[in-house]
């Protein structure tokens, strides 16, 4: 990286490369980096070292609108909260409106990123949710502006939890400005939350009927695909080409029907169950461990196995490499990211409707109260990080509750 002493004339030299960008150093103060874009734009950055001893780049802003003792007091004052175990966001000694692509894509989202687990899935959500404002300047977004956004989503058939969920990842957000010294105040702040009755549909459990033509539908699935082996080595061997694995000798045809069966059995989501490893399962304890990595509440969950689930993952990894991921995508040998088009196959046959795949989580926790598990015992199960959620399983236990009356009768 070229290394100069920065002044106005120096900058003012710097010329962009057509092909790439190109960093400059500052002889005159440690960290103050250039970057000079193939455009030719030209933004001052600090180069530090993270709490992980990791490099990174904290921007501080287009170099048109800070004269070269700005940045270098900018960095400093930076590198300094640094030393002492922050990573701030420096309010640059500007006047200029702070829009909000510019604040979520280059104040928030760095700072986000590093500090939450979920923090590109939060980004994401802000920018797909929240696009069409971010060509406003943040001080000139309103209340009514955001609800007339939220309007048009409901009325287009968003369910209010999603839209809450929404608002809640910017108002958040712009909260984390405001206290840094970004701006003023939060647009959001009196925004109210939608009232979600809606999100009452989403509980869906199978009905004993519908379980039934469920594992009917997967063990005709698994046959088809057994003959469809078969009569494709059938043509192999005429050709006198090597023959695929015959699958008469595997407990499984694929992996979908011991996917359904773990999720079915354990309530886990899709997502950790696509991150899931063979070390995450201990057959002489009988548990089934969800890694906090893996959990949407960042906590670790210890589920044990029935035996269906324990005797569904021995035979499972008997057919596989019994090594790393549980269930490897076969186009890519690494995880899977769905298996969408398997599962509406499968539904269909079954003449299952309105049917998820994170329903069978809803499945698994409806048949634990059905069966008068304790609710606090089913929060734990279901890794639930408060009651509230659990509360929603509570009216299908009416007989529990009548037996816990009868107590004192």
């Amino acid at each position: 990286m070229p290394k100069v002493r920065f002044s106005n004339s120096v900058l003012s030299s710097l010329k962009a490369d057509p092909d790439k960008g190109v960093w400059y150093s500052d002889e005159g103060c440690t960290g103050l980096q250039l970057y000079v874009g193939a455009s030719g734009k030209k933004t001052y950055y600090v180069h530090y070292r993270r709490k992980d001893r990791k490099l990174a780049h904290h921007k501080i802003g287009d170099a048109d609108l800070f004269s070269v003792s700005q940045a270098r007091e900018t960095t400093k004052a930076f590198l300094a909260a640094v030393a002492l175990g922050e990573t701030p966001y420096i309010k640059p000694e500007i006047t200029e409106k702070i829009f909000l692509q510019s604040f979520i894509r280059d104040i928030y989202a760095p700072w986000v990123i590093e500090h939450r687990r979920t923090g590109q899935a939060t980004v994401a959500m802000i920018e797909s949710s929240f696009g069409s404002l971010f060509t406003e300047p943040i001080e000139s977004i309103s209340v009514e502006a955001l609800e007339k956004l939220r309007s048009k989503k409901h009325a287009d058939g968003a369910k209010a939890s999603t839209l809450n969920r929404q608002a809640t990842a910017l108002k958040a957000a712009l909260n984390w400005g405001v206290k840094r010294g970004i701006f003023e105040t939060n647009p959001m702040a009196k925004l109210e939350r939608l009232p979600e009755e809606d999100s009452e549909t989403k509980l869906r459990y199978l009905s004993p009927g519908e379980r039934a033509r469920l594992d009917a539908a997967l063990n005709t699935r698994e046959k088809k695909i057994r003959d469809e082996r078969d009569s494709h080595n059938v043509w192999l061997e005429k050709r006198s080409m090597p023959l695929l694995p015959d699958l008469k000798k595997a407990a499984f045809a694929d992996h979908i029907k011991p996917m359904i069966i773990v999720s079915l059995n354990s309530g886990i989501r899709q997502g950790a169950l696509f991150k899931l490893l063979w070390s995450d399962i201990d057959f002489s304890e009988g548990i089934l461990t969800v890694r906090p990595e893996s959990s949407k509440s960042g906590k670790i969950i210890h589920i044990p196995m029935n035996a269906t689930l324990s005797e569904t993952l021995a035979a499972w990894k008997k057919q596989t490499s019994g090594e790393g991921l549980v269930f490897r995508s076969s186009k890519s040998g690494g995880k899977f990211d769905n298996c969408d088009s398997a599962w509406r196959a499968l539904l269909e046959d079954a003449q299952i409707k309105n049917f998820r795949w994170h329903d069978m989580r809803h499945d698994f926790a409806s048949q634990l109260v059905m069966k008068g598990v304790d609710l606090n015992t089913v929060r734990e199960l279901m890794g639930h990080a408060d009651l509230k959620m659990t509360l929603r399983y509570a009216h299908l236990a009416p007989k529990v509750k009548k037996a816990a009356v009868d107590l004192i009768g």
